[in-house]
């Protein structure tokens, strides 16, 4: 079943009351329910960078479940995250079961492990650092990649370097953020790779689901991996994103907008805050990036505040050649 015949589906997907707090919306919930249930095999590895609390994992597993095609005495479904709270995590205390770290421990794991003790069986878990539990020397394909993870460009680094090159035809991806202007790497990353993909359709809300549908080249992945594009092309692969994802599905998040402050921020990555600011400042009129990122907006103009003012003389225009002919015959005379 091909990913976009999955949407018409998400209206009639109700999930048990079992599945555990997430950061997800209960839109990408259903949709990562019906990828277990109707498409996935567990043929190839079944991935998800970012298992948080478990709700996302809960969903996938629980239609992988409800899968005939899927063996789940063989299958593995390799859930990876910090599996604990604390600064760079981006972890809720809410993932605990109490909603609250005890004061003995940061650490939710045993939590995830008891939320999903359904499904436990076939679940793998990664607890720590991605690039600790992850195999530099894993060539084995990958049927099924959730990126939920890539908050840092250190870790999105690590996905580009030990999970991209094993996408191949056939491969489905979700990026989980994509509704994230932070993080313009999920965004110029896809324009790379919209050549070699196929986009599902409309965001999940801030789900981008595709399927890789020719080989990606080695020199694409080296470049993501090295995360070796120039700004000019980190913002023309975004304008290439944006040519072919509009709102959501639910028409609630202006996709046009949001990669626009990407870009942004893919500028004030690189030191160039008054490129970035001048990018950003018209975007805070729009309705839906000034109720839910006042705070990107107010990290940009910090950034350009600190830079301070351009001090630099403005360049006087050149006259040109027969004004400083003339000029000279005056003299002259």
């Amino acid at each position: 079943m091909s990913l976009g015949k999955l949407y018409s589906q998400l209206g009639d997907v109700v999930l048990p009351a079992a599945v555990p707090y997430s950061q997800v919306s209960s839109w990408e919930l259903r949709f990562l329910y019906l990828l277990g249930r109707s498409r996935l095999t567990g043929e190839g590895q079944l991935i998800e960078l970012g298992s948080g609390g478990g709700g996302s994992t809960y969903a996938l597993a629980l239609g992988l479940s409800e899968n005939p095609g899927f063996d789940r005495s063989g299958g593995r479904l390799h859930a990876y995250d910090f599996f604990r709270v604390g600064k760079g995590t981006f972890a809720s205390p809410k993932f605990f079961k109490g909603g609250a770290a005890p004061q003995d421990s940061d650490s939710f794991l045993g939590d995830f492990r008891d939320k999903l003790a359904p499904f436990i069986d076939f679940i793998e878990v990664h607890p720590g650092d991605i690039w600790q539990t992850s195999d530099e020397n894993d060539r084995s394909p990958i049927e099924f990649l959730h990126v939920d993870i890539a908050k840092t460009a250190r870790v999105w680094r690590c996905v580009a370097e030990r999970f991209l090159p094993r996408l191949e035809p056939g491969s489905l991806v979700l990026h989980q953020d994509f509704a994230g202007p932070r993080l313009p790497w999920l965004h110029y990353s896809t324009g790379a790779l919209l050549p070699y993909i196929e986009i599902a359709g409309p965001p999940i809300r801030s789900t981008l689901a595709f399927e890789v549908v020719r080989p990606i080249p080695a020199k694409v992945l080296t470049a993501l991996a090295e995360d070796s594009f120039g700004t000019h092309e980190k913002l023309r692969l975004i304008s290439a994103v944006q040519e072919v994802v509009d709102r959501d599905h639910t028409g609630g998040i202006p996709f046009g907008s949001v990669l626009e402050l990407a870009k942004a921020y893919a500028v004030h990555y690189e030191g160039d805050h008054r490129r970035a600011w001048r990018i950003a400042e018209p975007l805070k009129s729009d309705d839906y990036l000034s109720a839910t990122r006042a705070d990107h907006f107010e990290q940009l103009e910090r950034a350009l505040t600190k830079t301070g003012p351009d001090t630099r003389r403005p360049r006087q225009p050149r006259r040109s050649l027969l004004r400083r002919l003339a000029g000279r015959l005056g003299r002259r005379s």
